[in-house]
Formats: C-alpha cells, sequence, structure tokens
C-alpha cells in the first residue's frame, strides 16, 4: 500500500458526492429513481505517518451543502425525467430538507474510527444533519492507488425530515436514501 500521509483538502474538483432515492407505494411507477449531486462539498483529511498509526489513525471531516442538491439523473417513470421535472424536484427539496428553502442547510460528518483493509475498509462516525445526529458507517473500497469509493445508508425520518410523498400519498420516496462519494485523493 501506498504511504498516504499527509493532509488533504477535497471538494468537486476531487470527486464526486451523489444521492441515490428510490420510491415506494401504489403510484411508484410515475415517479423516478433519482441521482441528485450535491454539487457544494468539502472534506477534510489528516493521515498521520505508519509510526504514529497510519490509516487506522485518520481523521476525516466532510460538510456538505444541502441547498447546491442538483438532479443529474431519473431512472424509471412513467415518462423520461425532464428539464421542468428537474427544476419541479429540487424546488421541492429545498423545502423538504433542513432551512426550508432559503436557509444555508448542510450535512457533516466527523469520523471516529477508520477500519482499513486490503480493498478499502469502513469508515465509521457520525452523521450531523437538520441539528441532529447519528451513528453512520461507510463502506470503502480502494479500486486504484489514492482514489476511494464509498456508500453511506441515510434514513431521513432519524434525522426529522419527513420523505417527499405525492399523490395523496400513493407516490413516497424511501426513507432510506444511499449517499455515495468518490474521491481521488491525487486531485487534492
Amino acid at each position: 500500500m501506498a504511504d498516504l500521509s499527509g493532509s488533504y483538502r477535497l471538494g468537486p474538483d476531487a470527486g464526486r458526492v451523489i444521492v441515490r432515492t428510490s420510491r415506494a407505494g401504489l403510484a411508484a411507477k410515475v415517479g423516478h429513481d433519482l441521482e441528485i449531486e450535491v454539487t457544494r462539498w468539502s472534506a477534510d483529511i489528516t493521515v498521520p505517518d505508519a509510526d504514529n498509526g497510519g490509516l487506522a489513525a485518520a481523521t476525516i471531516t466532510a460538510e456538505l451543502d444541502l441547498g447546491s442538491l442538483t438532479v443529474r439523473a431519473g431512472s424509471g417513470g412513467a415518462r423520461p425525467l425532464t428539464d421542468s421535472d428537474r427544476r419541479d424536484i429540487e424546488s421541492t427539496m429545498r423545502k423538504i430538507l433542513p432551512g426550508g428553502g432559503g436557509g444555508a442547510a448542510t450535512a457533516t460528518f466527523r469520523s471516529s474510527r477508520i477500519i482499513p483493509s486490503a480493498v478499502g475498509g469502513a469508515i465509521e462516525g457520525a452523521l450531523t444533519l437538520n441539528g441532529r445526529s447519528q451513528p453512520a458507517r461507510l463502506q470503502v473500497t480502494n479500486p486504484v492507488p489514492g482514489r476511494y469509493r464509498g456508500t453511506v445508508p441515510v434514513v431521513q425520518s432519524a434525522f426529522g425530515i419527513k420523505p417527499y410523498t405525492g399523490f395523496f400519498g400513493a407516490l413516497k420516496l424511501r426513507d432510506e436514501v444511499a449517499a455515495e462519494f468518490e474521491v481521488d485523493l491525487n486531485r487534492s
């Protein structure tokens, strides 16, 4: 494994953060499963040298600007996702999420434990959203040196967020969404 010791400051130029939603309810065929990108985010990673614990002693913090959520794709549905649909969904997200459409809503993550493995590992910590913190475990893969991909399930109701419903409750967004990231430390 390559020596990764050092400090890294990451943002959209070094990776992506995606939220994937899925639908439920009697009218689920009408809606879309969405790929939503967080276009403004930052992460700070500090990896001590091997003598001081190396990757297992790393610390990670991240801040995501929820006002920057942008719908990138939609699959399924009775018809293809249009630009108008994207604008409507983004407007609805801003009303549902903390900040009520005008605030500077953020989600933050702080690691408490890194569990490295030969293929990636896990990052445990706390995810804070809407003034509530919950434990989170990110499963991470390391496809090439310096590049990491991960995913973490997020249950909206655990953070006091009521998932979207439409058509008088017949179309629902599943409570659990998947937050995914891909970063390249070589681009930090």
